[in-house]
């Protein structure tokens, strides 16, 4: 299964270990998925990452970037021609849209298309996620 992952929901996962984003990246790194990327997606990663409000470790926050990088699948995104509240979440739709990903997670759905690939951590776990007992 292809993810892409939106950044918010990285620093969630981070930030919250027992949290609902926190099991989408556990899926992740147990190898039930990976992550779709391009550079700018793991260099924002990083960048909001090691804001110093954040207690992250940079040696953790290396690690955790060299597994996605290793185990990902990397694309060359084309330019969508979508209108974006915020431009920054552009990356990710069209890292999405070039892999072909099942999945964009994200906690700002409302800053995407209406798609229904598009879903929050909660409805990714609820949906697609089989939590054993």
């Amino acid at each position: 299964m292809k993810l892409v992952i939106d950044t918010n929901v990285l620093v969630s996962a981070l930030l919250n270990p027992d949290g609902t984003p926190a099991v989408v990246l556990n899926f992740v790194l147990s190898g039930n998925a990976c992550c779709v990327y391009e550079e700018r997606v793991l260099h924002e990663y990083r960048d909001v990452l090691l804001r110093p409000k954040f207690p992250f470790q940079r040696k953790d926050i290396d690690s955790l970037l060299e597994y996605l990088r290793m185990t990902g699948v990397r694309v060359a995104p084309k330019p969508c021609d979508v209108i974006f509240p915020d431009e920054d979440d552009r990356v990710f739709y069209e890292v999405a849209k070039a892999a072909s990903a099942h999945f964009l997670i994200t906690g700002n759905r409302a800053h995407f298309p209406d798609e229904d690939w598009i879903l929050t951590p909660g409805e990714f776990v609820i949906h697609h996620i089989r939590l054993q007992p």
